[in-house]
């Protein structure tokens, strides 16, 4: 039987004698597939990447927002809040002490309620004034933070009469500015060149949900706060990102923190 054997069969018997029982499919297939395992080697390098785990979990978080960030609370109060952003928030406010933080978009009032009890803390005649085009506030209004420290505003942020309301409670004010309102590129960037002059060097302008339009979730939203911040920054030389901010990897801000350097 073995005299009939042909010389490739003889070959592949000499291979699997010489590689000691090592599967010489596996071996000649490795040989064989080297771009195309290389190929996928390198797709697995870069899922594993921080960057891409990160958008990923990102992704993952939105896909699933009515059980993630959109049940989130303060206290009983409805607080769409990623707790990560929170916390450095909450750095922001304790570094900087401001008089008057201004936040444009309220909701139900959940982050006015916490930056309230921030400033409770550690500036206790600091202000929040919150504006948003619905009052649905009266449950954040119960607490005796939001009664002392929480002045709510009925309106458009970037309507005359309330940007004429903030201007004239911002005087004299080491003044923070969020913005968490009206998400178009054309409204946040409105806003940025209404409230952005009112901050300090030093202090802070937060741009939330930078991360819409693909950066990395709701990639069909079209240009929004990302593309505000990007025009912003090539006008403007007096604010720059802030990236320590970014440091608990996941954040809905990315490239938001905007600290005045000049």
């Amino acid at each position: 039987m073995a005299l009939c054997c042909s010389k490739s069969s003889w070959l592949l018997g000499i291979l699997v004698l010489g590689l000691g029982g090592l599967n010489v499919y596996q071996f000649l297939e490795s040989r064989t597939s080297h771009k195309e395992l290389s190929a996928a080697q390198q797709e697995r390098d870069v899922a594993q990447k921080p960057e891409t785990v990160i958008d990923r979990f990102h992704v993952m978080v939105y896909d699933a927002m009515e059980k993630t960030w959109q049940s989130n609370s303060w206290l009983g109060v409805q607080c769409w809040q990623n707790p990560n952003d929170v916390w450095i928030h909450q750095e922001v406010i304790s570094e900087v002490k401001p008089d008057l933080i201004i936040e444009a978009g309220t909701h139900r009032g959940g982050s006015a309620l916490i930056w309230s009890m921030i400033l409770e803390q550690i500036h206790p005649t600091g202000k929040v004034v919150t504006m948003d085009i619905n009052d649905l506030t009266k449950d954040a209004a119960k607490f005796p933070a939001w009664k002392d420290r929480v002045t709510f505003l009925l309106g458009s942020s970037t309507s005359p009469e309330t940007v004429e309301k903030v201007k004239k409670m911002a005087e004299g004010k080491k003044v923070m500015v969020i913005l968490d309102s009206n998400h178009a590129k054309d409204h946040v960037l409105a806003e940025m060149k209404i409230y952005g002059p009112l901050v300090p060097v030093g202090g802070y302008m937060i741009v939330q949900d930078t991360n819409i339009n693909g950066h990395p979730v709701y990639k069909s939203f079209g240009p929004g706060p990302m593309e505000a911040v990007d025009e912003f920054l090539a006008e403007n030389k007096d604010f720059e990102p802030d990236k320590n901010c970014e440091r608990l990897m996941f954040t809905m801000h990315p490239k938001g923190y905007l600290k005045r350097v000049k």
